[in-house]
């Protein structure tokens, strides 16, 4: 649930498709989600001799860290060709369990950087590899080594800073690079 201030009133918008607007204010509101870039609210006006709809544009959120994102074309040679194993997050702007672990993936790439690439995917601009994996849930961490998916690597959902070190470790374990 995402909450807009804005004085006198306060908003909540309610996220996927449909989205549901209350306000602090007595007032009817009806919600459209436009492109991936920004999301068009269309407020029904109560005041007197004010008719129709009044759009307000609201910039999407974007996930944002130093981590390397990579679409499609750059899948292969990014991930596939690399020499060393490849830690892939599938991840999208309106997800709020995938922005709470920006830091600590942000955190994995510096920590592992001598023996892991960190690399992130946005699932709504790269369909093709969402279908390809599989990817149902977001976040999404997949590893992968020598052009292929680890066996037992893929995770979804948000966990703690302490559960995604013990992830890595295992994985890199299993997969002999220490």
């Amino acid at each position: 649930m995402v909450t807009i201030l804005s004085n006198p009133t306060s908003l909540r918008l309610s996220f996927p498709s449909v989205c549901s607007i209350s306000s602090t204010w007595n007032s009817h509101a009806n919600c459209l989600i436009g492109s991936t870039s920004t999301k068009k609210l269309l407020f029904r006006s109560q005041s007197k001799g004010s008719k129709g709809f009044r759009a307000v544009s609201v910039p999407r959120h974007v996930i944002s860290c130093g981590l390397t994102e990579i679409n499609e074309t750059q899948f292969s040679d990014v991930v596939l060709t690399s020499d060393v194993p490849v830690l892939v997050e599938f991840v999208a702007d309106w997800c709020g369990p995938c922005r709470l672990m920006s830091p600590a993936i942000e955190w994995v790439s510096q920590e592992y950087n001598d023996k892991l690439r960190v690399v992130k995917i946005n699932h709504d601009l790269n369909p093709r590899l969402i279908e390809e994996y599989k990817v149902y849930g977001l976040p999404t961490l997949i590893l992968f080594k020598n052009g292929l998916e680890v066996p037992e690597s893929r995770w979804e959902g948000a966990m703690t800073k302490v559960k995604i070190k013990e992830y890595i470790d295992a994985l890199l374990e299993s997969v002999s690079v220490t």
